[in-house]
């Protein structure tokens, strides 16, 4: 079995991070990896190998998620499908044979029946709690500040398993995957891939044949990472202990993702939009054109919008952030969110600040103020704003910027 525990020194920098955050990156990375570094897991692991991290530290990850939390959502709350599902021995139960329509105005359809869920927990299925990185604050934090370092997409979901059980049988991930051990056991076997860095729709199946002898077999423990890259196939079951595990997925833009987005990029080219002829002849003349859209720096700005606009907010208190606008003043303390991941650019004559699926404009003689609001590091005061704005026309920009979430009031003193 092959496992990484001891740090080497940095042989290469992190990926391509938007720009516009200036934060310090990487504490989700590095509670991840930790004591191995961001450099050399990116060096010698991300897309290549596994990496298996051994601490022996219970609690961890118990902030993240515990098995208190997650008997609390799933005995208590009414949880409701597909927000959880059961799965055993590589199979999903049937929907209806754990859930119940609660009576109300509309019916609460497919909610958790506890009783059976119980009975099938006990009798070895696994609760999966999913989407946890949008329907779970803490881990919605953590998927942010690993989407911040990392410069790509994540998410979550949390394996809740009885001891001497199985969740999945064989097979592969088309994301890589960070897996948290929470609480608990679980053995774990890894095998080489089938399928090297498969896409989103290309699955695990049968078909691609029977895979090899294992390269690792071992047994995460509480505070323990396995990091796997897609396509490497594995299976995992617990032994005498329950076992609560996250597993992060982090889902790569590709080049060919890369590629797609640059032919869209054509489409206003008139050329990419007459008819085939029926011998073919004609396509090798538009190469040239998608050439052109693959510059490098168009490429990377393609990605990195993609990126900051499909971004879900996290507007913790944002209620109370309404209510609070109305009274800022020049000496206010606020702060740029920190889940909020923005780019700012220049569109003619209007400043442009995306972020979280937005697009806010401005006039282009306000850049000096919004860039300081984008890019500041630390609390500050609207009174502290460069620019030529008189005292109101500030307290409109960053009340704007409030409701919009983008800042949010500090009680830090600036």
């Amino acid at each position: 079995m092959a496992t990484t525990r001891t740090p080497t020194t940095p042989t290469r920098p992190t990926p391509t991070q938007t720009t516009q955050t200036r934060r310090s990156a990487g504490s989700a990375l590095a509670r991840c990896l930790e004591p191995v570094s961001a450099e050399r897991f990116l060096a010698d692991h991300w897309e290549q190998q596994p990496l298996v991290v051994e601490r022996r530290e219970p609690g961890r990850y118990d902030d993240l998620l515990s098995e208190a939390d997650v008997e609390r959502l799933v005995c208590s709350t009414g949880i409701r499908y597909p927000a959880f599902r059961l799965v055993k021995e590589g199979a999903q139960l049937d929907v209806g044979a754990y859930t119940e329509d609660i009576r109300w105005r509309p019916p609460l359809t497919a909610a958790a029946d506890v009783g059976r869920v119980a009975e099938e927990w006990e009798a070895g299925a696994t609760i999966v709690l999913q989407a946890l990185h949008i329907l779970w604050q803490p881990l919605a934090v953590f998927c942010r500040d690993l989407e911040r370092t990392l410069g790509h997409p994540t998410q979550t979901n949390a394996y809740y398993t009885p001891a001497a059980s199985q969740g999945f049988a064989v097979h592969h991930d088309t994301h890589d995957v960070f897996v948290l051990q929470v609480a608990g056991e679980k053995r774990w076997t890894v095998y080489e891939p089938l399928l090297e860095l498969p896409l989103k729709d290309q699955r695990y199946s049968k078909e691609l044949g029977d895979h090899g002898p294992p390269t690792h077999e071992l047994t995460l423990r509480a505070g323990d990472t396995l990091y796997l890259p897609r396509g490497w196939l594995h299976e995992a079951a617990t032994s005498e202990t329950n076992s609560l595990h996250l597993t992060v997925g982090v889902n790569a833009y590709t080049w060919m993702d890369a590629y797609r987005a640059a032919l869209d990029a054509c489409a206003e080219e008139v050329a990419f939009r007459r008819a085939v002829t029926e011998d073919g002849i004609g396509g090798e003349e538009l190469v040239e054109l998608l050439r052109a859209r693959l510059d490098p720096d168009e490429v990377a700005q393609r990605r990195r919008r993609r990126f900051v606009t499909t971004r879900r907010p996290i507007l913790d208190g944002q209620l109370t952030q309404l209510r609070a606008v109305t009274d800022l003043g020049l000496e206010s303390a606020l702060e740029r969110r920190p889940t909020v991941i923005a780019e700012l650019e220049a569109d003619g004559e209007a400043v442009v600040l995306a972020f979280e699926g937005k697009e806010l404009h401005f006039p282009a003689a306000v850049r000096a103020e919004v860039a300081f609001c984008a890019e500041s590091e630390d609390p500050f005061r609207p009174g502290d704003l460069p620019g030529d704005l008189d005292a109101e026309s500030r307290l409109v920009l960053v009340r704007r910027l409030v409701r919009e979430g983008f800042l949010r009031t500090s009680a830090t003193d600036a």
